[in-house]
Parts: structure tokens; sequence; C-alpha cells
């Protein structure tokens, strides 16, 4: 009769036990990639002396999509609902990095209404804030505080609210055109986003209530996973994985865009480059977001909302329906797209995991020759060693929530 069969976890694998020279014994231990905390398809090969961490190696490639491949096989414009789904957290944050690298291309950077750059702005940090509620919620769930995931997943709610008043769609929305926008915010927006810069800052005081000054949440993140502002740097670490070493660099204030440089907010930094740290960043870039929203909502300018450029930018529909020039240019751009003068840009903007950054190379036709992107997940995801040797297994987990990675941006 044939021996029982030894069944182990999927997620887990246990290799030999490996002897050192010290005479030290090590062993090595997968984690994912079905594991939940590794928030993906993210695998890391963990050697363990005991509980303690003696190197750890990020495995990826689960997920890959080769969304960069096919964006060099679409038109410019039927590429951009490509980009919703990299980061699927922050889709209209990759849609104006995909539209402001085009734009840049083309040379059309000054036709684009004021009225499209300040609703973009106001979108692109609702996005902001739709993301850190995800993150907040996924991350405390990773060290046992399961309330918070259902109080943030609340609130993200009325944030997807608005996705679906101003494109049709709760996630991936493709409202960012390239010009400018889909079209004009409808008239409920302005009662909608009132609504939640008044609800949302009181939401925020309950979540720091039930977090920051908690002890089980103090003991989990206060001092676990550091990294030096040195190491942030060299590491090309963005967003809160850098900023709360220390380093108060961010795009939208170093390389303005869309009218940023008009706005007055603050760059939260922290300062022990701890898990707390980061955390306490993101908390703080939710206010300044609901901020900026209150400033763009204020100021929001009258006029268009999409740039007007005869051969790139569809003509408005009533004129497609009455005037056979821009019929013609409907039927010509829908067909064969626009071709885009040859040259090739680096579009960096500040989505919330960090610096997302297009760079397209055009040939002169009307498809990418070359677009690569420069993913924030990725790069901070490198740092993930580093932050975890001579940790503990628990604090592994504490530290791939604290660097906030979506594999779809990873893989992409």
């Amino acid at each position: 009769m044939n021996s029982p069969v030894e069944h182990k976890p999927s997620n887990v694998e246990f290799s030999d036990v490996v002897t050192h020279d010290s005479g030290r014994k090590t062993m090595t231990l997968n984690m994912g990639p079905q594991h939940p905390s590794t928030h993906g398809v993210l695998r890391l090969v963990l050697e363990l002396d005991g509980e303690t961490v003696v190197s750890c190696r990020p495995e990826i490639g689960y997920l890959h999509t080769g969304i960069e491949k096919t964006l060099e096989s679409k038109l410019y414009y039927k590429a951009l609902p490509m980009t919703d789904r990299m980061d699927y957290m922050s889709p209209m944050s990759n849609n104006l990095g995909y539209c402001l690298a085009v734009e840049k291309l083309l040379d059309i950077e000054d036709a684009i209404p004021a009225r499209a750059k300040w609703i973009r702005v106001l979108m692109s940090e609702l996005t902001r804030i739709n993301s850190h509620l995800v993150w907040l919620g996924t991350h405390a769930i990773d060290l046992g505080a399961m309330s918070m995931f259902l109080y943030t997943f609340r609130d993200r709610e009325t944030l997807l609210d608005i996705y679906e008043l101003v494109s049709g769609q709760r996630m991936m929305s493709s409202y960012f055109r390239i010009g400018g926008l889909m079209m004009d915010v409808p008239k409920d927006f302005d009662k909608s986003i009132r609504r939640i810069l008044k609800n949302l800052p009181d939401r925020i005081d309950e979540y720091e209530d039930l977090l920051t000054n908690n002890r089980i949440w103090q003991m989990r993140t206060i001092g676990v996973a550091k990294i030096s502002a040195e190491n942030a740097i060299d590491g090309g670490l963005t967003g809160a994985s850098l900023r709360g070493s220390g380093v108060k660099y961010d795009v939208r204030k170093a390389f303005p865009y869309s009218d940023y440089d008009k706005f007055d907010f603050q760059v939260p930094v922290g300062v022990h480059g701890d898990v707390f740290s980061r955390y306490q960043v993101r908390v703080y870039e939710m206010r300044e977001s609901l901020k900026i929203m209150g400033q763009a909502l204020d100021g929001l300018p009258e006029g268009p909302y999409i740039a007007h450029v005869p051969g790139v930018i569809l003509p408005p529909k009533p004129d497609v329906l009455s005037k056979m020039e821009s019929l013609i240019y409907h039927f010509k751009i829908i067909t064969d797209g626009f071709k885009v003068p040859r040259g090739s840009v680096y579009v960096p903007i500040e989505s919330g995991k960090g610096e997302i950054g297009f760079y397209i190379d055009s040939d002169g036709t009307n498809v990418p020759n070359r677009v690569r992107v420069r993913p924030p997940s990725f790069v901070n995801l490198s740092a993930l060693p580093k932050m975890v040797e001579g940790s503990l297994v628990s604090d592994v987990v504490a530290a791939i929530g604290s660097i906030d990675i979506v594999l779809g941006e990873i893989d992409r």
C-alpha cells in the first residue's frame, strides 16, 4: 500500500535546512504567490534563521499582462484604456500621465483649456484619496485591524460614485482624454464633491482615533521595516515610501503639471522611515488632497473641457451631425487615428504610490514606436529586501503593506 501523501498549503513550501560554515542553520520559505498579505501574486523567497529574515528575494511575473507592448500596437487614443488597468486603484492618475506625454509629443500643451486642467487636478486628487483608502484598509487588515477595512471601503464607495457620475464607470473610467476630458462634469458634480469635502475629514479623524495612538498598531509599525533617506534615494523610491524617510520630493512641486503650481498645499514628510512614518504621510496626504479639491472646485474656470485641434481631437458631437468637415474629421480620427511627429518624451506625475512616468517614442506614424512606463510600485518593491532583512517574518507583512504595491502595475 502506498504511503499517505503529505499535504502542504499551496502558498508555503519549505526547502531542506541549510547548515552554514558557522554552524548556523537556515531555512527557505516561499511566501506567496497566493498569500493574501502579498497584495497580489507576489512571491517572496525568504531565508530564515528561526523567525528572523536573513534574506528576501521578491519574485514577480505571475500576472504579466504585456500592457507596454500592447500600447505599441494601438492608435494613440485607443491605447488610453490600457493605462487604467495597470494601477487599477489609480486609473485617472495613469490616464493623466499618458495624456500629458502624448500632448507633449503633439505640442498642444498650451491648447489644453484651463477648465480641463483644473478638473484633471480635482479628479487626480480624488483618485489619490481612493488609492490611499484601499491601501489603509488592506494594510490595516494585514495587521489585524479588521474594522478599518470596512470603514475605508465604505467611504471609498462615495468616491466611486463620483467616478460613475462623470464617466459612467466606477473603476476603469478612461475619463481623461488626449486634449482634455471625455465630457464636461454634470450638474450634480459640485454638490457631490462638496459632500465629500464636508464628510471625509471627520472620517479621517476616525481612522486616526482607531489607529494612530493604538498600542497594538504602534507595536506593529513603529521602528519596523526602516529605510534611511540615503538608501531610499539610492533605491529610486518615490511617494510616501520616500517621504516617510524625510525626503521632501513630490513631482507636483518639483515639476508642476496641469496648473498644480496654482494650488496651495503641503508635502508631508516623515522622520523615521518606518512603517508608522509611511502611514502618517499617507493619512496627511489625504487631508492635503481634500484641500486641493476644495481649491479646484471653488476656482473652477468656465470654458471648454477639451482642446480645439482639428485632426487630432474629435469634434463636438453636434458639429459632427451638422457639418460635413467635422464629420470627416470624426471619421478619419476614429478609423485611422492621428499621426504624431517624430520624437520622444518622458513625462512624470505624482500618483498615489509615487512617481509614475510615461516614456513614448514616436516614429511619425499613428501608433507609438515604443512605450515604457516607470511604475512606482515596481521601483518601491525593490527596497523590500533592505527593509526586512534582520526583521521577524511578521514584520514582512507590515513592510509589504507599507510600500503600497499593486501587481498590475509591477507586471504591466
